[in-house]
């Protein structure tokens, strides 16, 4: 009987936690469900009625993305556009800082992890210190010394400040503190190299790690807007959060590529989620496990 009434609580207990969950859902996709909705509306609809969930077939239509992808627009005028290009853009900035700041950052984090030297905890302390300072009392030094460097107005000159990222290289070490150092030692034993204990050892370990942070990496890059506004200059440089922001202006909003372009944005992240969820929750977890 105890144990009946055990399994029923149990049961309700799920239930409970179920509703909850999905109510929590709810709430976090109705914002994305209203966009989406909106881009297959004139842009017209959203200036009268806004953002809502009204399924309203007869202004519905394709012609939003039509023109996001040909420049035609509904009356069939061609209004050309950059859309495309800062898509590519964005696209090769995201790969560019997520896979440096992955490479530097855990390159870092190993020699902090794995080395017993003088001045280590100093050296973390910095950087502990580093995650403490809002971007935007850096910006302006980081700025100057873009400057001085040449690095306006190109890629490199957003890649290069962030390529040994803070909060990266705090995550990879306390997730390399939480692997054994007889796996170092093994390998040292074996005669392996440094490098070769790296690659060959520590890399694979790490898979799940750098799967977590790819996507906050990658999703940081993504969305980034105002450091690339700082950076770039010419307008065939930009990336989507900047091109997209240039479709507001005091003389008319293009609504119609601006929700429809919103949209197709998120493609990439999905993408990127897909391919390392199976190590996301993994990496997060592990990284905790010793500090």
């Amino acid at each position: 009987m105890a144990a009946r009434k055990h399994t029923s609580m149990q049961a309700s207990v799920r239930l409970v936690m179920l509703l909850f969950f999905l109510l929590i859902s709810a709430v976090v996709l109705l914002p994305f469900a209203a966009i989406l909705l909106a881009s297959f509306k004139p842009g017209d609809e959203l200036i009268r009625f806004g953002l809502n969930l009204r399924l309203d077939w007869d202004v519905m239509s394709l012609a939003n993305y039509k023109y996001l992808f040909t420049g035609i627009t509904r009356t069939g005028q061609y209004l050309p556009h950059d859309y495309l290009l800062w898509y590519r853009n964005s696209v090769i900035l995201t790969v560019m800082q997520t896979g440096f700041t992955l490479f530097v950052s855990s390159w870092v984090a190993y020699g902090l992890a794995a080395y017993r030297f003088r001045g280590r905890n100093a050296i973390f302390t910095c950087i502990l210190v580093i995650l403490m300072i809002p971007f935007e009392i850096l910006m302006l030094p980081m700025y100057a010394q873009a400057s001085a460097m040449g690095l306006l107005d190109s890629f490199w000159g957003i890649v290069l400040p962030f390529m040994a990222h803070a909060s990266t290289i705090f995550f990879f070490r306390q997730f390399l503190l939480s692997i054994p150092q007889d796996i170092v030692d093994a390998g040292r034993v074996d005669g392996a190299s440094e490098y070769g204990i790296f690659f060959r050892l520590i890399i694979p370990i790490m898979k799940p790690a750098f799967a977590a942070m790819a996507i906050l990496v990658g999703m940081h890059s993504w969305n980034n807007f105002l450091w690339p506004l700082l950076v770039l200059r010419s307008g065939k440089k930009y990336i989507l959060a900047i091109g997209l922001n240039t479709l507001l202006t005091p003389y008319g909003n293009n609504y119609d590529i601006l929700i429809a372009g919103a949209c197709f944005s998120v493609i990439p992240l999905l993408i990127l989620f897909a391919f390392t969820q199976r190590y996301f929750i993994e990496g997060m977890t592990m990284g905790s496990i010793k500090g």
